[in-house]
């Protein structure tokens, strides 16, 4: 299996508000697999079970009054505009910060479903919860996505 550090990287940010957090989860569910490493690749899918430590730790860091603290306003982000140059990074950057405007399982669902493409079922075993509620949480997350981009730009959305 080809190291899945920058995967579980980039589900960790969409996941969480904080890069630097989103790091910190990361090298934590690294740190965890390497005393069991042997066994992790033994398994018949070794991706779904760090994917599972990810939204574990994940959902974990959020119940440390320490995390909490630090986490930033999104409206205290800075404004994109369309015009910048950066192209696509600054587009990419817009999606976070509305993302990070969801609540933590709805930007959870949207995120495994949308950039992960996991199907229901291993998203509801992820988040432990039923596949009604992945959809349920999909469904909400992403009409609570839309009305924000239309708010944002009502010609554009």
């Amino acid at each position: 299996m080809a190291w899945k550090g920058p995967q579980l990287m980039r589900l960790a940010q969409m996941l969480l508000r904080d890069e630097h957090q989103a790091q910190d989860v990361v090298q934590d569910v690294l740190a965890a697999c390497v005393a069991k490493w042997s066994r992790i690749q033994a398994l018949e899918d070794p991706s779904a079970y760090l994917n599972r430590m990810l939204v574990n730790a994940v959902s974990t860091s959020r119940r440390r009054p320490w995390r909490r603290e630090h986490t930033a306003d999104p409206a205290d982000l800075p404004e994109q505009t369309l015009g910048d140059p950066a192209g696509p990074h600054a587009e990419r950057a817009r999606m976070l910060a509305l993302l990070q405007r969801l609540p933590d399982k709805q930007r959870m669902a949207v995120v495994l479903r949308i950039y992960e493409d996991l199907p229901d079922a291993e998203i509801a075993d992820l988040m432990n919860c039923s596949m009604v509620t992945v959809r349920s949480n999909v469904h909400r997350g992403l009409a609570t996505l839309r009305r924000l981009l239309a708010e944002e730009d009502p010609h554009r959305a």
